[in-house]
C-alpha cells in the first residue's frame, strides 16, 4: 500500500537528518523523493541545513522544479538537479546532492572513483564526472538553471552516481532507503580509496561482475532495511529520542509522582 503524503514527508525529513548524522551532508546539500501518488511531482524541504529538516518543511514541486504553492520560506536554488533527473529517469524515486569531504578529491583530480569493497559496490560500475564548463563555460558552479540540471542528468545517464567538477556529487536511487544506503556507502568507499592510495601498494578494486553481483545483493530489501534501522536508531540517539520505552516510562513515573521525581533529580535540595 503506498504511503500517505504525511508519511512521505516524515520519512524524507528523516532521510535528510540520517545522511547528515552519518557525516555526508552538512549545512549544504539536499535529499528529495518522488511524490508517492504523482510521478510528475517531487518532495523537497525548504532551504535549511539537512540536519534540521522536519516534516513540516517539506514542499511539493513539479518536475520543472516549480513549487505547487507560493513558498512562504526560501527554497533551494539547486532544486533543478532533482527535477531534471526525475524527468530523465522514471525509475528514480529519490535523489541526494551533497559535498562530502571524501568525495571532493575525486572532483578536483583525474583519479577515478572505484568500488573497493562489497558495500561500496552500490555506487555502480561507473561513476561519470560532469564538467559544467563543457556546456556553459565558466559559472559560479551552482546548478540553478533548468538547462544546467538537464546537462547533469545527461551526464548521470543510466548510472547511479555522478561527480561534479569542483563541486560535489549527486546520487540517485529506486527508493529513498536505497538512496540513503548508496549515498552513505559511496562516501565511505571514497574515504577508503583515499586511504588505500596512501599505502602506495597499488589499488585492487572490484571488477565489473563483482560490482554488479555485490551491488545487487546489498540492495535487496533485507540489507537495506537493516541499515536503515541502524542509522535511524543512531539518529534517535543523537536527537535524544532513544530508548523510547525508557523515555516513556520516565514520563509516566514523573506524571504519577512529580514531587518524588524532582527529589531524586535534586538531592541537594531534598537535604535542605
Amino acid at each position: 500500500m503506498p504511503m500517505s503524503l504525511a508519511q512521505a514527508r516524515e520519512v524524507l525529513a528523516r532521510a535528510n537528518r540520517i545522511i547528515a548524522n552519518e557525516g555526508v551532508l552538512d549545512a549544504f546539500g539536499h535529499v528529495t523523493m518522488r511524490h508517492p501518488h504523482d510521478p510528475g511531482r517531487y518532495l523537497m524541504s525548504r532551504s535549511r541545513g539537512p540536519e534540521l529538516v522536519q516534516a513540516e518543511d517539506i514542499l511539493e514541486f513539479t518536475l520543472n522544479s516549480k513549487p505547487l504553492k507560493p513558498p512562504t520560506a526560501r527554497i533551494y536554488s539547486e532544486r533543478v538537479i532533482h527535477g531534471e533527473i526525475y524527468k530523465a529517469r522514471p525509475e528514480v524515486m529519490a535523489v541526494c546532492h551533497h559535498h562530502a569531504a571524501s568525495m571532493l578529491p575525486f572532483c578536483v583530480t583525474s583519479m577515478k572513483l572505484k568500488p573497493l569493497y562489497h558495500l561500496g559496490a552500490t555506487m555502480g560500475t561507473q561513476v561519470p564526472i560532469w564538467d559544467s564548463r563543457h556546456d556553459f563555460g565558466n559559472t559560479n558552479l551552482l546548478v540553478a538553471k533548468p538547462e544546467e540540471g538537464a546537462s547533469l542528468a545527461r551526464a548521470l545517464g543510466p548510472h547511479w552516481t555522478v561527480l561534479m567538477r569542483r563541486h560535489g556529487a549527486t546520487v540517485a536511487g529506486r527508493s529513498l532507503e536505497e538512496l540513503t544506503f548508496r549515498t552513505i556507502y559511496t562516501a565511505r568507499n571514497a574515504a577508503a580509496q583515499i586511504q588505500a592510495e596512501m599505502l602506495g601498494a597499488g589499488l585492487e578494486p572490484l571488477n565489473d561482475e563483482e560490482t554488479e553481483l555485490a551491488g545487487e545483493f546489498n540492495l535487496q530489501p533485507g540489507p537495506v532495511a537493516r541499515a536503515w534501522e541502524y542509522w535511524s536508531v543512531r539518529l534517535d540517539k543523537a536527537e535524544g529520542n532513544w530508548p523510547p520505552r525508557q523515555r516513556a516510562a520516565t514520563k509516566k513515573r514523573v506524571a504519577a509522582n512529580p514531587r518524588k521525581a524532582a527529589a531524586k533529580k535534586s538531592p541537594a535540595k531534598r537535604k535542605r
